[in-house]
């Protein structure tokens, strides 16, 4: 009998801790689109039109994706990180941050400013997606609690001008399990 309650009770324990875990990741992706939502709104005010970190300009795409469809339709089968669609994805704070490294075995990769011949009138104040984010975050990264956790990104790029503008979507994960763990931010 005293087994029995040992075991329930460590299964509890543990559903327990995993929960605080999921928990500190949803708080953890919040810092992250609130400062997301600040980088938008200050290339909106100093560019005329708002992009996210590692967009060299609102109509590119940070990642692999170029619709909203395929990456909703790649998150249904992202349930590990060293799963084959890590790829598409970008790492928020870098691959190979100190404080956050990426799991070894994960395929996330770091973006990087794109070719000036292939984006014209990109904003001169524009750097890889990583170095944004570290500033907006004082040089430190958040670290997902999670052994093989790790926050990545992928932005689907907006689109058109006034009154047909869209703008682009921010994707926010942690690599344990995008499928679950995983936001959005779009205006």
């Amino acid at each position: 009998m005293m087994a029995t309650f040992i075991a329930t009770a460590s299964l509890k324990l543990s559903d327990m801790m995993e929960g605080s875990k999921v928990r500190k990741v949803e708080e953890e992706m919040d810092k992250i689109l609130i400062q997301a939502q600040n980088f938008y709104q200050d290339t909106a005010i100093q560019e005329g039109r708002g992009r996210f970190p590692g967009q060299d300009k609102y109509n590119m795409r940070v990642g692999e994706y170029t619709t909203e469809l395929d990456l909703i339709n790649d998150l249904e089968n992202f349930t590990t990180f060293d799963s084959q669609k890590g790829a598409n994805w970008c790492s928020v704070f870098g691959i190979a941050h100190e404080e956050a490294p990426m799991p070894i075995g994960a395929l996330i990769v770091n973006d990087t400013i794109a070719a000036v011949e292939k984006c014209d009138a990109c904003a001169e104040t524009r750097f890889a997606g990583h170095d944004d984010w570290q500033y907006k975050f004082g040089g430190n990264a958040l670290k997902s609690p999670f052994q093989d956790g790790h926050f990545i990104y992928a932005v689907i790029p907006g689109s058109g001008s006034g009154e047909d503008a869209e703008p682009p979507i921010l994707y926010i994960a942690d690599v344990e399990n995008p499928k679950y763990l995983n936001k959005l931010l779009q205006f």
